[in-house]
């Protein structure tokens, strides 16, 4: 949709519709799914994070995360949607926007009529694949999950907080599952035929069926061809730490060391060589199989987070107890 703002920005194009959350619940693949319908237009960032003021990085990380891509102005967030045709209903996939208790003010001020997608998944195995992710992202270094949340309140305080990690605000684990309150914030700015809220089981049962009802719900030809994908789960984690964060300094070309390796290393091979053999290392150094789960732990988990379960099937009008099994624990 295209909006009127101030001089600076005679006419821009911002999203009508956004996906909000939650992570590892398959907004990738729903991501890469909206790409290729004719009238939707999203952009080559799939996670802008812009509309997240306390999603920011960290003092000391702006740089790396700059390089990556991410917009820091909100003329280099409208910049993104620059592609999008007339006709076309643009939106983005910023899955943390869930958790940002200010992406939902922010969003409703730039776009009042904007269509939000939130994705839930039951929280146990939610946060265990969250943490993994964490990991591989280097956004955490402890990998035990159990060890990693009893830390909540010391990085709360600022302390034990990982030095590569770039969002620490992020590692507050239990707060990515106050599904109620995360939903209540964005009820209160947007009607309740803006929202549209999903199970992971539905979309990991019918890919395609949920994206049908999604296109339904954004506004566009939901019988139109589209190349439907998985909703994959994680599968990999980090076999070593630091090994990771060295690769990472070397390609990212960081200190003088690093950008002394990297001319040199460009200077001696193709970028498709180099893409290789860093492939190669990464699986032999880096990568790893997910280990299995502590069920224990998973158990506690469930016990733990048993009244949310409820609160939300209760928000919902669907038996979210059953489906995730919290019915049977003792």
């Amino acid at each position: 949709m295209v909006l009127r703002r101030g001089s600076h920005l005679a006419a821009m194009t911002v999203p009508d519709f956004f996906i909000v959350g939650s992570p590892k619940t398959g907004t990738t693949a729903l991501y890469e799914m909206l790409k290729t319908h004719p009238q939707v237009f999203m952009p080559r960032i799939k996670e802008p994070r812009f509309l997240g003021s306390d999603l920011r990085p960290r003092q000391g990380h702006e740089q790396a995360v700059r390089e990556q891509g991410y917009p820091k102005t909100m003329a280099e967030y409208v910049a993104l949607f620059e592609g999008a045709q007339p006709g076309q209903h643009a939106g983005e996939a910023t899955p943390t926007y869930l958790w940002s208790k200010s992406a939902p003010d922010a969003i409703a001020d730039l776009q009042p009529d904007a269509r939000i997608i939130a994705i839930l998944r039951e929280p146990a195995s939610f946060l265990r694949s969250l943490h993994l992710s964490f990991i591989l992202g280097h956004n955490e270094g402890e990998r035990d999950l159990r060890k990693a949340m009893s830390l909540e309140d010391a990085r709360r305080a600022g302390k034990q907080i990982p030095r590569s990690s770039h969002r620490p605000q992020l590692l507050q684990y239990s707060e990515h599952v106050r599904y109620v309150e995360q939903l209540s914030r964005y009820q209160a700015r947007f009607s309740q035929d803006q929202i549209l809220v999903l199970i992971y089981d539905d979309f990991r049962r019918d890919n395609e069926g949920t994206l049908r009802r999604v296109l339904d719900f954004i506004g566009v030809d939901a019988t139109a061809p589209v190349d439907v994908k998985q909703a994959n789960v994680t599968r990999q984690t980090v076999r070593s730490q630091r090994a990771a964060q060295v690769i990472k300094t070397v390609s990212r070309g960081s200190g003088p060391v690093a950008r002394s390796t990297k001319a040199a290393t460009r200077a001696l091979t193709t970028r498709s060589m180099r893409a290789g053999m860093l492939q190669i290392i990464k699986n032999r150094f880096v990568k790893a199989e997910v280990p299995p789960s502590d069920e224990q732990f998973m158990l506690e988990l469930r016990r733990r987070f048993k009244p949310e379960v409820v609160a939300l099937s209760d928000h919902l009008g669907r038996d979210l107890v059953s489906l995730w099994g919290y019915d049977k624990l003792d």
